[in-house]
């Protein structure tokens, strides 16, 4: 399905692209910003959530280029990882796909609450994660370059999977999980963290954006803004976006989630 754009509705577009760009770069939740936006100009909610996918992959790879040095060294290690992200994502796109629409609009609401929650109480958990870097670490660590690294495990491999399920499925805050398992069971190295976070939510929104060019129904024009805006902002934000306000950009994730849920509930 394809909606007629005015030129402002797609400076609208790629704006908000580039806004979620940058702050899936910094912490997640990207989607949050670009999926009320396409509702608004009168998209389904299943075609906007797959347009959006498929939008946002180059803004995540950008990201994650943003932080080439502090992943450098870790290829094994994102390797292992990355292959528990893909299935993931295939997992939650197939789900996206085969479920009804009338499914999607159910449970879209709760999983914009979660996200939603989620924002709101990380800085909590990056509170939490202060003091677990404080603390000595145990037995089972590895250095490996300038990040103490903790050893994969199933426990890790499940969580990456489930989020992975999650981000192929809807994705809002698939980054705030991700930095909450990283940083629990792989490293307190928060900044490295954010790297690894970046380049596992590229993996599920790539291979979901595949999945869905090949057997979904794509509103390319807008999936196009969305690209080029989350490029800019994704190297924007992987570069600059740690000077941003925390408050304001959670507070901008609040007010644009709860434009979602009475998008989809009214």
């Amino acid at each position: 399905m394809n909606v007629a754009l005015s030129v402002a509705e797609g400076l609208a577009v790629l704006a908000a692209g580039a806004a979620a760009g940058a702050i899936n770069a910094v912490v997640g939740s990207g989607t949050l910003v670009t999926f009320p936006v396409l509702l608004s100009l009168g998209y389904p909610p299943v075609v906007a959530n797959v347009s959006n996918t498929v939008g946002l992959v180059p803004g995540s790879f950008s990201a994650a280029y943003a932080y080439r040095r502090e992943l450098a060294g870790h290829g094994r290690l994102l390797t292992r990882l990355g292959v528990a992200a893909v299935l993931g994502g295939i997992t939650g796109g197939v789900l996206l796909l085969v479920l009804p629409p009338g499914a999607f609009r159910a449970i879209v609401p709760a999983l914009i609450i979660l996200a939603l929650v989620l924002v709101v109480v990380q800085p909590r958990l990056a509170r939490a994660l202060a003091r677990r870097r404080a603390a000595p670490e145990g037995a089972g660590t590895a250095s490996s370059g300038d990040a103490e690294v903790r050893r994969v495990g199933p426990l890790l491999l499940a969580g990456v999977f489930g989020t992975g399920v999650y981000g192929g499925y809807f994705g809002a805050a698939q980054g705030v999980l991700l930095l909450g398992l990283l940083g629990v069971l792989l490293s307190t190295d928060l900044r490295w963290v954010n790297g690894v976070k970046n380049v596992l939510a590229g993996l599920v929104n790539g291979v979901a954006a595949v999945l869905f060019v090949v057997v979904g129904n794509v509103a390319w024009l807008p999936a196009l803004l969305i690209a080029v805006g989350s490029v800019l902002g994704g190297l924007a934000g992987g570069r600059w976006g740690r000077r941003l306000p925390p408050v304001a950009l959670r507070a901008t994730i609040v007010v644009v989630g709860l434009a979602a849920l009475a998008n989809l509930l009214l």
